[in-house]
């Protein structure tokens, strides 16, 4: 798809929630840790360094219908808190400040 800096960005989370979700359209915990240690080494490394595991119970705070599963709404909350230390960490602030909201 062409389009827009944005337009491919959202097009680009799509497509990476679709290569680890289930026929159901919702990631099951396992499969949403696989994706997060792939696509945010530098984040979670952070983390450690800090002396949070963010990934020990990240899953249970997200799944907010406790069904679960991961579905998309839930999954974008997930990347907006670490968009959002990713942009805080553009303002001065360590990585991974925020902890597991």
């Amino acid at each position: 798809m062409s389009g827009s800096q944005l337009e491919q960005a959202i097009s680009a989370l799509i497509d990476l929630f679709h290569k680890h979700s289930g026929p159901d359209d919702t990631i099951e915990k396992e499969a949403l840790l696989q994706l997060l240690k792939d696509n945010f080494p530098n984040f979670l490394s952070a983390c450690e360094k800090r002396g949070r595991d963010y990934l020990s119970n990240i899953f249970e705070k997200k799944d907010k219908n406790k069904d679960q599963k991961i579905d998309f709404s839930e999954f974008l909350s997930l990347l907006a808190d670490i968009a959002s230390d990713y942009h805080n960490h553009s303002h001065g602030e360590e990585l991974c400040s925020g902890g597991n909201k």
